[in-house]
C-alpha cells in the first residue's frame, strides 16, 4: 500500500451531486495510487476564514483509482471549511495528505461484499463498485444505499449505471422520507433492515459486510447484523461524523 504523504493540490471542478451536496475534482498528483474505499486529508492554506472545526478534513475519494482526477464529495454543512471550499476559485491549491484507511474490498471472490451506505456514506464504495466494473472484478456485490429522498442522494445516476456495465452489481437503493419528496419512486421505502436484506440476498450469512454512515446508523447496522447472526469478524465500518 502507498504509504501516507504530504502534497499539494489543485481544485480542478465544482459540480453540485444533490441538494445540499457538492462534489470537487481536485488534481492527482503525479503518482499517487490508492485503493478505492481509501481516504485523503485536503488542507485550506491560509484560507480567507477559519472556525473552531479547523482548515483539515478526512473525505473518502469517491472516483476510481483509473479516473484522472480526484473527486471528493461532502454534504454543505455551513462550516469555515465548507464556506471557503464552495466559493474557492479554480486552481485553488491545497494540502493533500494519503492514502490512507483500510476500508477496501477484501480480496477472495468467492465472498460477496454486502455494502450498507447511509447519505455521504456512500463516498467510499461509490469508489469500490466504479473500479469493479472497470477491472471486471469477479466479486457479487451488493450496495445497499438508504437515504431520506431521492433528491438527497448523490451518485444516483451513476450507481444505476453501473449496473448495466456489471452483471456482478446489484443495486438496492432506498428512500426513508418520500414523504417529504416530489420525486418519482418505485425501489424500496424505509431504512434497512434485516427484512430488506434477506429480499434481496441469497443468505445473511457468508458475506462480508461494509458499513459507512452516520454513527448512529453504523451502530444500528451493526447491532441488526450481528443480531441476525453475522459474524463480527465479517463486519467492517467507517463513521462519517459532522458531515
Amino acid at each position: 500500500m502507498a504509504t501516507s504523504t504530504a502534497l499539494k493540490t489543485r481544485l480542478k471542478g465544482k459540480e453540485d451531486l444533490a441538494e445540499g451536496t457538492m462534489g470537487f475534482h481536485f488534481a492527482k498528483p503525479e503518482g499517487f495510487q490508492f485503493k478505492p474505499g481509501q481516504s485523503i486529508d485536503l488542507t485550506l492554506i491560509d484560507p480567507a476564514e477559519t472556525d473552531a472545526e479547523g482548515n483539515i478534513r478526512t473525505f473518502s475519494i469517491a472516483c476510481a483509482p483509473e479516473n484522472g482526477d480526484l473527486l471528493v464529495a461532502t454534504r454543505m454543512r455551513d462550516t469555515a471549511f465548507k464556506r471557503v471550499l464552495r466559493a474557492a476559485p479554480l486552481d485553488l491549491e491545497v494540502g493533500l495528505e494519503g492514502p490512507m484507511g483500510s476500508f477496501t474490498l477484501h480480496n477472495n471472490p468467492a465472498k460477496a461484499a454486502v455494502f450498507l451506505a447511509g447519505g455521504i456514506g456512500i463516498t467510499p464504495f461509490s469508489s469500490i463498485v466504479r473500479h469493479a466494473a472497470n477491472a471486471k472484478l469477479p466479486h457479487q456485490l451488493y450496495l445497499f444505499y438508504s437515504n431520506r429522498r431521492p433528491e438527497d442522494a448523490p451518485f444516483m445516476n451513476v450507481l444505476n449505471e453501473l449496473t448495466g456495465m456489471n452483471p456482478n452489481f446489484h443495486f438496492i437503493p432506498t428512500m426513508s422520507e418520500m414523504e417529504r419528496s416530489v420525486a418519482q419512486w418505485n425501489g424500496e421505502t424505509g431504512f434497512i433492515n434485516k427484512e430488506m436484506l434477506l429480499r434481496h440476498l441469497p443468505a445473511l450469512e457468508g458475506p462480508i459486510y461494509y458499513i459507512a454512515g452516520p454513527p448512529a446508523m453504523v451502530t444500528a447496522m451493526r447491532q441488526m447484523l450481528t443480531a441476525a447472526g453475522v459474524d463480527e469478524d465479517d463486519i467492517r465500518t467507517e463513521e462519517f461524523a459532522g458531515y
